[in-house]
């Protein structure tokens, strides 16, 4: 199998961290939570990491500038999680193999999620594959639809849920590992056409499933890699569990 790309979606401002810093760069533990992604990519097996940035670019640059290996894609606007997936299509078009998707405000990510994640692309003819973790507490979250036969269907935004898909506990995690042409053809059908006018990351795996591709879903994911930071609460959470972790 050719190299594991990675893409890291760090373009954002993150108003609610009350920092002048981008979201990615506000520390965690002493250090830049994209440091904390970065390195777990690294130990799960990425060998080429692409960051999409966009607010504050220069700085997250600057901050990463001892890896001279990583690379950079530019969203300027920030129109949702698939067009900052569309900016990096020129890295795109030129890898033949599997590309995993995680968020840069993600410091708990374990490598060893990443690597059943790579095992399973490696065994099974998908052409995507989802991580996703059972949480006691799903609110919040997009949750995972299976069919009768228990094969992924679709993710479902809990603002869209039916009460019998609401009370589903496994969720959508924003880690992604698709095939690279798979994932290029997905971006070239999503539309903007909800309340945000964004794109959307999340509607890539449905579209492969209705085009009669092999999308799983698999919790992997431990419950503690849900805790993202959007806010200061949530990073004194992470902070508390890096200490039980070590």
């Amino acid at each position: 199998m050719t190299k594991l790309m990675a893409i890291v979606l760090a373009a954002g401002k993150g108003t609610r961290m009350k920092s002048e810093l981008p979201k990615v760069l506000v520390p965690v533990a002493g250090r830049p939570m994209i440091r904390h992604v970065i390195d777990a990519l690294r130990a799960g097996g990425a060998q080429r990491i692409v960051v999409v940035v966009g607010f504050r670019a220069d700085l997250v640059e600057q901050e990463l500038i001892d890896q001279p290996d990583l690379e950079f894609a530019i969203q300027s606007e920030q129109l949702g999680t698939g067009h900052a997936v569309m900016m990096c299509r020129a890295q795109l078009a030129g890898h033949a193999g599997p590309v995993l998707i995680v968020t840069g405000d993600s410091p708990m990510l374990q490598p060893s999620s990443i690597a059943a994640l790579l095992s399973a692309y490696s065994h099974e003819e998908c052409a995507a594959v989802l991580g996703t973790a059972h949480r006691d507490d799903p609110t919040g979250f997009g949750r995972i639809v299976r069919d009768d036969a228990g094969e992924f269907s679709a993710i479902v935004e809990q603002r869209d849920a039916t009460p019998a898909q609401a009370a589903i506990n496994e969720v959508n995690m924003s880690t992604y590992l698709f095939d690279a042409a798979s994932l290029l053809a997905s971006l070239d059908q999503i539309k903007d056409n909800n309340a945000q006018s964004e794109y959307y990351l999340t509607d890539c795996p449905g579209i492969l499933k209705q085009a009669g591709k092999r999308v799983l879903a698999l919790p992997v994911l431990k419950e503690i890699e849900s805790l993202s930071i959007n806010n200061l609460d949530d990073l004194r959470a992470v902070e508390q569990a890096m200490k039980h972790s070590r």
